[in-house]
């Protein structure tokens, strides 16, 4: 994975000091901008990739360093202030009630209708340009809330591992969800290495990626980390099955759509492991963190519907969603 583009002075200076040994001095900074704010955005993605593959030409050593550690800090409270002023916080329920929160919240989230229109009225360019917006999580699916299995015990830990099995396969590599994934890719005729398309990503895209690393990589953000995966397994049977049938409706083979239609069925089971189990085990032995269960799914729920507001009014015009080029997806297939 090759460090892309810079986007601004943040990612100006975070990509010349990783490109030198660990331990050269990062200066303290003031940052500006929002969920969106490609420069902000880049960059905390950029920081928390060392915690993933890594770059190319980056040394290791950089991923412990306490001076990027801080440089970092810096990026997540001006993302987890834009996330505090976009996500109203959901209040505490009793631990018996997390199932029923969950349901009211997801249940009554009406994003753009991006499905329907991926589903019945996209043509293929517009359809590979949401596949390569995808790519950034997809194509480490699972690992985000993979953090989260160390820091459970008990009927909540034993869920987490139980979803988490299924997206890596059971174990064989072919099934894998980000295999899978990348399988879909290229039935599209579209790069399907790691880092092909993150120089062309808005910040919104890495937005809604870095929001499962913060989660994550913070022991005291587990309970939103729990209950951003019980958000993404409760909304996604219903997309994903229109997902399928629009990439069929366009030709695409079974191998391209098997990713979506194996999320139809398994995510329907998941979405009870996580509600019940997952979240309301979690809830069970620390009752003082259900409103952070119920945020963490709310901000699921917001990033992708900014998302998703921005893909389509930049189809509704005609016009890419992605960076770095007007004539559109064509141009990267």
């Amino acid at each position: 994975m090759r460090l892309p583009p810079v986007r601004g002075p943040i990612t100006e200076l975070l990509f010349d000091r990783l490109a030198g040994p660990p331990g050269v001095p990062l200066p303290d900074i003031s940052v500006e901008g929002g969920l969106g704010d490609d420069d902000l955005q880049l960059a905390l993605f950029a920081c928390y990739e060392l915690h993933y593959q890594g770059f190319d030409g980056v040394d290791d050593g950089w991923e412990w360093e306490p001076g990027l550690l801080g440089f970092r800090r810096v990026l997540e409270r001006r993302f987890e202030w834009a996330l505090a002023d976009a996500v109203p916080r959901p209040g505490p329920v009793a631990p018996g009630e997390v199932r029923r929160a969950l349901g009211e919240l997801t249940g009554s989230d009406e994003g753009p209708p991006l499905s329907r229109f991926l589903q019945r009225e996209a043509d293929l360019t517009t359809f590979r340009e949401f596949v390569i917006h995808r790519s950034i999580y997809h194509l480490k699916e699972a690992d985000p809330h993979t953090w989260g299995i160390p820091r459970l015990r008990g009927r909540s830990k034993a869920a987490l591992v139980e979803i988490q099995a299924d997206e890596y396969g059971g174990g064989r590599r072919e099934r894998m969800h980000s295999e899978l994934f990348r399988a879909t890719m290229r039935g599209l005729g579209l790069d399907d290495s790691y880092d092909a398309y993150l120089p062309r990503v808005p910040g919104i895209t890495l937005a809604v990626s870095n929001v499962m690393s913060l989660f994550g990589l913070h022991r005291r953000l587990r309970g939103a980390l729990l209950g951003h995966l019980a958000a993404l397994e409760m909304t996604s049977s219903v997309p994903n099955r229109r997902y399928a049938l629009g990439l069929r409706r366009l030709g695409g083979d079974p191998s391209a759509v098997r990713y979506y239609e194996e999320h139809v069925q398994a995510d329907a089971v998941h979405e009870q492991i996580a509600a019940n189990d997952l979240c309301g085990g979690f809830a069970a032995a620390h009752p003082e963190l259900t409103g952070d269960i119920l945020y963490g799914a709310a901000c699921a729920l917001t990033l992708d519907r900014l998302w998703a507001r921005h893909a389509m009014a930049c189809w509704e015009r005609s016009v890419t969603s992605l960076l770095g080029a007007h004539e559109g997806v064509a141009a990267v297939t």
